[in-house]
Formats: structure tokens, C-alpha cells, sequence
């Protein structure tokens, strides 16, 4: 698996890539967005969105365009505002600095295995699913709010479809986070509710994405 760091920091770029290299990936490591758009294809990501020539979250947005290829923003942008923002723009996950390299491994694995996932196994055509105003395609995996088809993420669509298919329901977080993250749940599990406050922005009043304190949450129409 190939993976393309970008980081303009030159110890925290030494660091990774030793890391990923001794987990046996084969490793790219370029400074600027510039490089970053023109190096080979990646398989995964690593994306600093502190860098000199470019603003992060507009490189992300140019490099969501390659749909073979998740994205992992590293920073330390750690402010909600600043999560949501990357997730809307298309990364698949957001570790903010300083992490510990087996997290970010589990997230990479995360990432890697959902996305294998997505090009080896075809959606089965079922029905679309509908709460109010809000239609899920699942065959065609696109979520649209009347005639406005919503730009989600692999994850946030995932998380939709399950929300909606078990609507007016309530959805625990561990059922969440095992059946949208699968198995690394516990590495992927503070970015939840980013998910869902990215989610309630997209959607707007079409539908309710409701809290249940210490259970989860629920999706009913208005």
C-alpha cells in the first residue's frame, strides 16, 4: 500500500515516515501542495493542512477529486470548527498533533479497509430509503434533500444510511461505531460527533439528527 505524506515540518515528516515504512508501507513524503498534487497516486493520504504555499482545506478539496485515494488530515487544527471543516471538505478522518503512531496506524488500516471495501463489493440494490425530505440512494450511494443532492464522505453517508435505515429508532454509539468503522471503533471513536455536526449542517431542516444522552442518536423528520 502506498502512502503520500504531506508535511512541511521536517522532524514531524522524519518521524512518520520511518513509522509507516517500518509497518511495512511504502512510504512518499513531499513538503508542499504543489508536489502533493503532482506525486504519484497514493492509496492513502497524510495530509497537514498547516502548509506554506497553500491553504490545507482547498488541496484537500482538490485532492478529494481522486476517489481511489482516503485522505487522513494530520494537524493541529484541534478545534471543532476546524474538524468539521476538513470532514465536510472530504477527509475520511482527522488525528489531530500530537498522536501516538499506533492510532494513526489503526486509522490508516481503518481507511484502507473500508475503502477496499467499497471497490470489491457492489452496493446491493435495494430501495432507496426516505425520512421526510431526506431520499438515501443506497444503490448509487448518494443522499439528496428534495432536488439538492448533499456532498457527503464515505463516512458520513454510511453513518446516514444507518441512521435512516433504523429511523425513527435510536442508534447506539457502539452499534455506530462497529457497523461505520468496524473493528477500529475505538481509534475512530472521537470523531463521532464531528460526523454527526457535519452531518446536521449538510442535511439542514429537513431532518432531525437527535442526541439521546448515553445511548446514541436518532434521525426523525420534521
Amino acid at each position: 500500500m502506498r502512502i503520500l505524506v504531506v508535511e512541511d515540518d521536517d522532524r514531524v515528516a522524519r518521524g512518520l515516515v520511518t513509522a509507516l515504512r517500518s509497518a511495512s508501507f511504502e512510504v512518499q513524503r513531499v513538503a508542499t501542495a504543489e508536489r502533493a498534487l503532482s506525486a504519484p497516486a497514493a492509496d492513502v493520504v497524510l495530509l497537514d493542512l498547516g502548509l506554506p504555499d497553500a491553504d490545507g482545506i482547498d488541496l484537500l478539496r482538490r485532492l478529494r477529486q481522486r476517489p481511489q485515494t482516503a485522505i487522513i488530515a494530520v494537524t493541529a487544527r484541534s478545534e471543532e470548527r476546524d474538524r468539521v471543516r476538513g470532514l465536510r471538505a472530504g477527509a475520511d478522518d482527522y488525528v489531530v498533533k500530537p498522536f501516538g503512531v499506533a492510532e494513526l496506524l489503526a486509522r490508516i488500516e481503518a481507511v484502507l479497509r473500508r475503502t477496499r471495501n467499497a471497490r470489491a463489493e457492489p452496493e446491493p440494490k435495494d430501495p432507496p430509503l426516505g425520512v421526510g425530505d431526506l431520499v438515501v440512494d443506497v444503490a448509487s450511494r448518494e443522499a439528496r434533500v428534495g432536488d439538492r443532492v448533499l456532498q457527503l464522505t464515505r463516512k458520513e453517508f454510511d453513518l446516514l444510511r444507518l441512521l435512516v435505515s433504523r429511523s425513527p429508532g435510536v442508534v447506539a454509539r457502539d452499534q455506530i461505531l462497529d457497523q461505520v468503522w468496524g473493528a477500529a471503533w475505538e481509534a475512530s471513536s472521537r470523531t463521532l460527533d464531528t460526523h454527526i455536526a457535519s452531518l446536521r449542517g449538510k442535511v439542514g431542516d429537513a431532518v432531525r439528527i437527535r442526541t439521546v444522552r448515553g445511548v446514541g442518536y436518532m434521525l426523525d423528520g420534521v
